[in-house]
């Protein structure tokens, strides 16, 4: 009795517009939505540690796993550090231009209890975007495997960053033009994979060829390790897309239903055409095809129908199989890992798609604004432009400035040795 009647006094101290405010944030502070986007941030970075990690692992030579698990971890803390200090706040800062955001963000210390326009502190929204940020640049070691610096890749994915991811991710989802034109892109089909897409191919042309390349794929060394990356990576992506969500409802559902269809379409779907070119099936074609089907749904996880993912993920297998053969064998570039095929061709895939599959007729969410279907498809496309065109311009001089200072490919005795050796002195695997 005692302690309801002290309760009762310090609640009729507390001012009326105190209590009032109380209540209206207690309302607006979703618990279970920040609940689900805090338990889908570490399954967004599950996609890049470890499962990225592991799946590059596996398919390049032994005397370099060691390296390329290295880089991307490495690139995950350079990008931590620098979304915390400035990335965020150029990303989703207050919008001025509509080009970048402000610098109230710095350091987050100015971070709001609640994210303008949702019921998600903002230090969780902050906290799920950084996994996002993480995984772009780190997916673009698989285009430089074997012959970047490791000083070159640390410097170089730290600038870009700044000037090419976060840019992007304003442009369409902090407020930015893009967005306000109507680009849509509900995971990072653009804002994340095919900024990664494009500056991967944009690299692998400038650092050029590995010692002894050849338009024929070498065998994996470690076909495992790279199915249990596919696996682990289809997981994470379950949260990522269905997080993206922002909101512990149906659309979040919906996404997640819809990333496991894409997924697993794509991943038959280019296990076949591998199986009908060569007669076998291999771990790349399933883990690639099941990292294309991703990619492509990601533009529209939560937007449409479970029929139309099996449709985006047939597509993905399809054109990102053949996307991979034409850019090894026609144009002989060594995009090592195929970044630019999955990534950059998947995103743009998804993108383009999702100009056709919003259509209420076909189980869509709806055009943004009085938009219809051709006015859709070309703003899209014209998202696509720009981010291809801005990504690819951005990255050649990134690349080439941090060069100056750091080259950007080892010596050929290096790389001839492997930079597990050379560069880090270990090995992945010591069975002496």
């Amino acid at each position: 009795m005692l302690r309801m009647m002290i309760a009762a006094a310090t609640l009729l101290a507390i001012p009326a517009p105190a209590l009032a405010q109380e209540a209206s944030r207690a309302a607006l502070n979703n618990s279970g939505d920040t609940a689900m986007v805090i338990m889908a941030t570490p399954l967004v970075l599950l996609i890049a540690l470890p499962g990225l990690a592991l799946f590059y692992a596996g398919l390049v030579r032994a005397r370099n796993v060691l390296s390329v698990m290295l880089q991307i971890g490495a690139v995950v803390g350079v990008v931590s550090v620098l979304w915390i200090a400035v990335g965020y706040t150029l990303a989703f800062g207050n919008t001025t231009s509509g080009f970048i955001g402000d610098g109230s963000r710095w350091m987050m210390i100015d971070l709001a209890s609640l994210r303008a326009g949702m019921t998600l502190p903002e230090s969780t929204f902050a906290m799920f975007q950084l996994a996002f940020a993480v995984l772009a640049p780190a997916l673009m070691v698989g285009a430089w495997v074997g012959r970047a610096r490791f000083g070159w890749v640390l410097v170089f994915a730290g600038v870009w960053s700044l000037l090419v991811y976060a840019p992007v991710a304003h442009w369409i989802w902090g407020g930015g033009w893009l967005g306000r034109l109507g680009v849509t892109d509900f995971a990072g089909g653009l804002v994340v994979h095919m900024t990664a897409g494009v500056s991967a191919l944009v690299v692998a042309l400038l650092i050029g060829k590995r010692e002894g390349f050849s338009a024929t794929p070498g065998t994996p060394h470690a076909s495992a390790l790279t199915l249990l990356g596919t696996m682990l990576i289809w997981v994470g992506w379950l949260g990522r897309n269905g997080g993206s969500a922002l909101l512990a409802t149906d659309d979040a559902s919906m996404a997640i239903v819809n990333t496991h269809m894409a997924a697993a379409a794509a991943a038959l779907t280019w296990l076949g055409i591998e199986k009908w070119k060569t007669g076998k099936a291999s771990a790349f074609g399933f883990g690639g095809g099941a990292l294309a089907g991703l990619v492509a749904i990601t533009p529209a996880a939560g937007l449409v129908t479970p029929g139309a993912a099996l449709v985006f993920g047939i597509v993905a297998g399809l054109v990102c199989s053949f996307a991979a053969q034409a850019v090894r064998t026609r144009l002989a570039i060594d995009d090592t890992l195929s970044v630019f095929a999955i990534n950059g061709v998947g995103g743009m895939l998804g993108a383009l798609l999702v100009g056709v599959f919003l259509h209420p007729d076909l189980g869509g969410t709806g055009y943004p604004g009085e938009m219809g279907l051709i006015a859709m498809l070309g703003t899209q496309a014209l998202g696509v432009a720009v981010v291809a065109a801005y990504s690819a311009i951005m990255t050649a001089i990134i690349a080439i400035a941090v060069s100056l200072f750091i080259p950007m490919r080892v010596e050929e005795s290096e790389e001839i040795e492997g930079l597990d050796a050379s560069s880090h002195g270990g090995r992945a695997w010591d069975f002496d």
